[in-house]
């Protein structure tokens, strides 16, 4: 499941190209040095919600440290070629291991502005969830599996078939309902 994120080297390369040092950007996107340099050095397994803050504090789309070779046309993305896997932690703080693996949709399309994926959610031995939260907007689509959605203060229990958009604003957590893994389509939409 877990194998060296490299998020964390488009991160330090967007931070140099805007000749900002790690405290700055902690500062800006109000998150620790400890996290930026775990994060750039690979050595941590990062969440959503705090690349969302990172992205703004940089002044680029998630989609920059997710992407590629970026392409103006179309993109095409054949069943089961989605080499571009993506792994994320989830709301556990301080993880090495993943929780998520993203399969990006349409990672080479520059100037996008949704972030479409296929996302294996592995289940986690907890029953406590960290909710988050981050400007935007969110589609789920239940390929597989049963997701439980929290949403403020409400839950969710969706199973194949079953999809939800919500305001990316609202404290929320995704998680794997049970002991399977689930299979979900995600498309999130964060302004710029």
């Amino acid at each position: 499941m877990a194998e060296k994120n490299h998020v964390g080297i488009k991160i330090k390369q967007t931070r140099e190209r805007q000749n900002m040092s790690i405290e700055e950007l902690a500062k800006a996107s109000n998150s620790s040095v400890n996290l930026i340099e775990s994060l750039e050095n690979g050595d941590l397994v990062p969440s959503l919600t705090p690349l969302f803050k990172i992205a703004r504090a940089l002044g680029v789309r998630l989609g920059t440290f997710l992407d590629d070779a970026p392409q103006s046309g179309p993109v095409v993305t054949k069943s089961g070629s989605s080499e571009s896997i993506v792994r994320f932690s989830g709301k556990i703080d301080g993880s090495k291991d993943s929780k998520l693996d993203f399969y990006a949709l349409a990672s080479e399309k520059q100037d996008r502005h949704m972030e479409p994926f296929i996302i294996d959610v592995y289940p986690i031995e907890s029953e406590e969830y960290k909710l988050s939260s981050h400007e935007g907007e969110e589609f789920i689509y239940v390929m597989g599996g049963e997701i439980e959605v929290l949403y403020g203060k409400e839950k969710y229990l969706l199973k194949q078939g079953d999809s939800i958009y919500y305001d990316s604003i609202v404290p929320h957590d995704l998680h794997a309902f049970g002991k399977d893994v689930a299979k979900i389509l995600a498309v999130i939409y964060s302004p710029f």
